[in-house]
């Protein structure tokens, strides 16, 4: 078999007829889809593996803030009554992402879902390491899909159809400038391409985020309550994007699509400036304890946003395994290794973690690669 070079991209396709760009910058060896994907918070199954309580747990393997935005009393009429689309949810999203055409859905992951059957068959490129939801999505529609890795999207940009950004992306962390997503926007737009742009992780950043540029065709940015507000059993997120774009969603979701009390709740959180304001700043601290504990107890370079931490190491599934059996759940990644650490919620989790981390044997330092 020829060595893959790690650089190049890769693809994955319903139909697997071989295709490669001019200048063979693909090649045709991409990881499979599998239905079911792989995600961080699976305490209840490390429980039965593991043989330890539940209520013995670490749980760092979401990037879920453990802080959690203070949920008030919920009225009763949430529950009884028919959510309605005049609450004021749709205001509050507005405010709070500076823009004026936006969709509430269930989470960014029913967007996510969605997304794939608006478009004929596509050749879709997708951030690779990144939320493998994506690429499930678009090749189990009949989209031909690229894995890229961060620093080739340009050189591929004008053979796809679809480009999907996760920005900050998740684990890698790599960020993307609001200039390089347009011009790539640009680009795909000239041929009646999309620009995807997954801001899942960007509460904590919001400067990096174009969810308020006015709506331009081809342009789609999905928004999470989830992970900065800590609410992610609400399952409440945002599509943003042209108004005809919005208006298939709306026709394939359906009436209802989130429900009474979650409309409530991410309509008061949204609102809270004040709490939004001293947890950007409060994240942004705890980040930085958590790479330092990281690099100073394994050796290794941590590369993250403020909800979470991620190293790269040969070891990796090594020390996931330390640390489950200590009762410390990590996100581990295969290709490439990475493990990723979400925030711990109290001091004595800190504590917890770093006396765990000190018994891990070190290995050679290992930076990401450029």
């Amino acid at each position: 078999m020829t060595q893959q070079n790690p650089d190049q991209a890769k693809v994955s396709q319903a139909d697997p007829a071989p295709h490669t760009t001019p200048d063979h910058t693909l090649i045709l060896t991409g990881k499979p889809v599998s239905g079911l994907q792989h995600h961080g918070g699976r305490l209840g199954e490390a429980v039965k593996k593991y043989g330890r309580p539940r209520d013995q747990w670490l749980d760092l393997s979401t990037g879920i803030n453990p802080q959690t935005w203070p949920v008030p009393a919920v009225p009763i009429e949430c529950w009884q009554r028919l959510p309605e689309n005049d609450d004021g949810l749709e205001q509050a999203a507005e405010t709070y992402y500076g823009c004026k055409t936006l969709l509430p859905v269930a989470g960014s992951q029913a967007a996510i879902q969605l997304l794939p059957k608006l478009r004929q068959p596509s050749r879709v490129a997708i951030i690779d390491p990144g939320y493998n939801e994506h690429r499930a999505a678009w090749a189990s529609n009949g989209h031909q899909v690229v894995d890229v890795p961060a620093n080739r999207i340009e050189s591929i940009i004008k053979e796809i159809d679809v480009l999907v950004v996760i920005n900050p992306n998740n684990p890698g962390a790599e960020r993307f400038s609001s200039t390089e997503l347009l011009r790539w926007h640009a680009q795909l737009s000239k041929r009646g391409g999309w620009l995807v742009v997954d801001e899942a992780f960007i509460d904590s950043t919001p400067d990096l985020s174009i969810a308020s540029i006015p709506a331009r065709n081809g342009l789609i940015v999905l928004r999470s309550i989830g992970k900065f507000f800590g609410l992610a059993g609400i399952r409440c997120g945002f599509v943003i994007s042209e108004p005809t774009i919005l208006a298939r969603f709306e026709q394939l979701l359906g009436p209802w699509t989130l429900s009474g009390p979650s409309r409530y709740i991410c309509r008061q959180a949204l609102a809270d400036s004040d709490w939004q304001a001293q947890m950007r700043g409060e994240l942004s601290r705890q980040s930085l304890r958590l790479k330092n504990i990281l690099e100073q107890n394994l050796g290794l370079e941590a590369r993250g946003t403020p909800l979470f931490q991620c190293v790269q190491t040969s070891k990796a599934g090594e020390y996931h395994q330390q640390l489950a059996q200590q009762g410390i759940l990590t996100r581990l990644f295969p290709d490439p290794q990475l493990l990723r650490f979400g925030l711990p919620g109290s001091e004595d989790q800190w504590q917890r973690l770093e006396s765990v981390l000190c018994c891990i044997r070190k290995p050679a330092v290992t930076s990401y690669s450029s």
